[in-house]
């Protein structure tokens, strides 16, 4: 199979379909944060900053993490390249859990007696992202259109 057909692969399910809106929604808002400034965000060189000087992340590493967050959250709701955004997306949170929470453990700091947050949002963003890339965008998608 050509990877053209493969990343616009998708069918008639609503598996896809909820998998890729609940994703896409919830992953938006830490998107929007990091590109725009919203939702209490620092915006683009801000968050630069913090990878490049706090976690001494390469470049382009900051670039892709926010790209993937801010666009792939679009493309998502969308239902644009769904295999393919998804795959970015679990690889994207694999490498936030292993370089920023696997320390902290499974739970999110919900009582402020951790030292930060744990890992569970990123693995649950994880397996929504593994149903998109399994089934594709599923109903109501640009994929769908396309292919």
């Amino acid at each position: 199979m050509n990877l053209k057909k493969y990343v616009f692969a998708t069918d008639g399910n609503a598996a896809g379909l909820l998998a890729r809106l609940v994703l896409g929604i919830v992953l938006f808002p830490h998107g929007a944060q990091k590109m725009l400034g919203w939702f209490g965000g620092y915006g683009f060189s801000g968050t630069m900053g913090f990878f490049t000087g706090m976690m001494h992340l390469p470049r382009i590493i900051g670039l892709l993490v926010i790209l993937v967050e801010f666009l792939g959250s679009l493309f998502l709701i969308l239902g644009f390249a769904g295999r393919l955004t998804a795959a970015l997306v679990a690889i994207d949170m694999a490498g936030i859990i292993f370089s920023a929470h696997i320390q902290n453990g499974f739970f999110m700091n919900w009582f402020g007696k951790q030292a930060g947050e744990g890992y569970e949002y990123h693995l649950l963003a994880i397996g929504l992202a593994l149903v998109v890339l399994v089934s594709g965008s599923g109903l109501f998608s640009i994929d769908r259109k396309i292919k």
